[in-house]
């Protein structure tokens, strides 16, 4: 299989949670598909909870164990929960050709956010730190 895009949003989350997905297949693009899947079905909230676990929890099962970034991965959840406001998509295909920057400019998103690089700071990655520049609200 080449991509995510060939999974039902319902396999697609049963297999990454069960962490049967093949790892190639979690893209970037894959990360924010989940997130929408999981804001429109189970709420910000809980999605950005329940993303953090099984991502944690994937890492750990197919990679080291250190790939996981809090920051990054709640960021990128709340990034996606501002645009499905913006939004009448019923597909998450639909959504990521509203808005392609969350794939093709994901980095100057979040720099617009964090005036540090969240990507290497190791507290970033332990817990979420607020943004320092701009608000997610």
């Amino acid at each position: 299989m080449e991509s995510h895009h060939h999974l039902s949003d319902t396999i697609f989350e049963a297999s990454f949670s069960d962490a049967s997905l093949n790892p190639q297949l979690f893209t970037h693009e894959a990360h924010l598909r989940l997130a929408w899947i999981y804001i429109k079905k189970y709420g910000i909230d809980k999605a950005e909870s329940k993303i953090c676990d099984e991502i944690r929890q994937f890492d750990k099962i197919h990679g080291d164990g250190t790939k996981f970034n809090m920051t990054v991965t709640v960021a990128a959840v709340k990034m996606v929960h501002h645009f499905i406001k913006k939004s009448d998509s019923v597909t998450f295909s639909a959504f990521i050709n509203q808005f392609p920057r969350l794939v093709t400019r994901f980095k100057v998103l979040l720099n617009q956010h964090y005036g540090m690089d969240v990507f290497n700071n190791d507290q970033a990655r332990l817990k979420y730190l607020e943004p320092d520049l701009l608000s997610f609200d």
